[in-house]
């Protein structure tokens, strides 16, 4: 009669260290995350972690019964827990089952091994710009800018932040935000800067339709730059998969005899009209609408980046005919009702070399319509 083995209690070492390094050092209970090898209030440098077993030890021990592990101590049986998670699972092993606990494991060390994998070339340097839109601002939590941006990563936690709250809003407001705008992206892109060295910016902004076309000229396309967008659903900025494509239509609304200037209006956002152009900008300037090929405009038209960039392509080709069709034209009116990342690239893509001036008109109900707001 041979003797029975007990297994002991203790996990071998090569176990501890793969779930350690599969784990990232962080508590695998879903939504925790916590990292296990810094006290989280003093800082102080130990190991808080504590190893769990989806299928107990015993039998008798939490999700103890049926089918067991052929090695009990296998890292596929074991979870980086704090002290409060493990606590949680063991006190209700109903409820957290042996499958829920596997499905939490699986999406850590997913997600652990996929960021960790990610080369230099995908550092970002993050910037927001924030501004009162209306009698509200818009904060940019920093989880919804590390999950909009993957699979890049920012290349510091602070990046930078322009923020026009403190701004006193009146009649001089476009010109002080704008003029804060140059100073801090003119220090953003200096030499010594972390975009210098990252190469690549990632920018969260809110703010007036001409301090966002003012922002895209300042910061130009000398730096690769992604532009993402809050979702009124979600309240997010994670750009949504599998929206379907749109087109855009550039129509002549009104022809004109005027070669110094023209109008292009975006209806977009919302539905701009030709009874909706200023008084002020003469009847002989022809008039332009880019608007979407089907469906009403509405805020929440942009879902994806694909999107985004077929509206890129879609201004460009509006802004090459108008010019191709007016020769010496010295400026284009631009009448806009587009979403916060659109009225940024309109300002990016200007080509001051080539294009003519850009004049941002904005809808401002208090004074009865648009109102020329800046020169780009």
């Amino acid at each position: 009669m041979s003797a029975v083995i007990t297994p002991s209690r203790k996990i071998p070492e090569l176990a501890r260290v793969l779930i350690c390094v599969r784990a990232g050092g962080r508590c695998q209970f879903d939504g925790c995350n916590k990292y296990l090898f810094e006290h989280h209030v003093t800082l102080t440098e130990g190991n808080f972690a504590q190893f769990a077993h989806i299928v107990a030890f015993s039998e008798d021990g939490p999700r103890g019964r049926g089918r067991r592990p052929a090695k009990i101590h296998d890292p596929a049986n074991l979870m980086l827990l704090c002290p409060e998670c493990h606590k949680l699972i063991d006190s209700h092993p109903s409820r957290y089952t042996r499958e829920a606990l596997t499905a939490y494991k699986e999406r850590n060390e997913k997600r652990i091994k996929h960021v960790t994998g990610l080369g230099p070339e995908y550092k970002t340097s993050i910037l927001i710009v924030k501004s009162r839109i209306g009698s509200q601002t818009v904060t940019v939590p920093i989880d919804h800018i590390i999950h909009a941006i993957a699979p890049r990563y920012p290349y510091s936690r602070d990046g930078l932040t322009i923020d026009l709250t403190q701004i006193s809003t009146g009649e001089s407001f476009i010109q002080s935000a704008c003029e804060t705008i140059k100073e801090q992206v003119g220090q953003y892109l200096s030499a010594g800067g972390e975009v210098k060295k990252s190469g690549h910016i990632s920018l969260f902004a809110l703010a007036p339709i001409p301090v966002l076309a003012f922002l895209g000229r300042e910061l130009g396309n000398k730096v690769a730059l992604d532009l993402y967008q809050r979702h009124r659903d979600t309240e997010d900025w994670t750009w949504k998969a599998g929206s379907k494509a749109v087109d855009f239509d550039l129509r002549q609304l009104r022809p004109g005899s005027s070669n110094e200037g023209a109008v292009l209006i975006l209806s977009l956002s919302g539905k701009v009209t030709l009874a909706d152009v200023p008084a002020a900008i003469s009847s002989d300037s022809a008039v332009y609408e880019l608007t979407l090929s089907s469906g009403t405009p509405n805020p929440t038209f942009l879902k994806t980046r694909q999107q985004l960039e077929g509206f890129r392509v879609s201004y460009q080709m509006a802004i090459a005919k108008i010019v191709y069709e007016h020769p010496g034209l010295k400026f284009i009116d631009l009448l806009l009702a587009v979403p916060a990342p659109i009225a940024v690239l309109c300002g990016r893509e200007s080509l001051p070399k080539v294009h003519p001036q850009l004049r941002i008109y904005d809808n401002d109900r208090a004074k009865g319509g648009f109102i020329h707001q800046l020169t780009l």
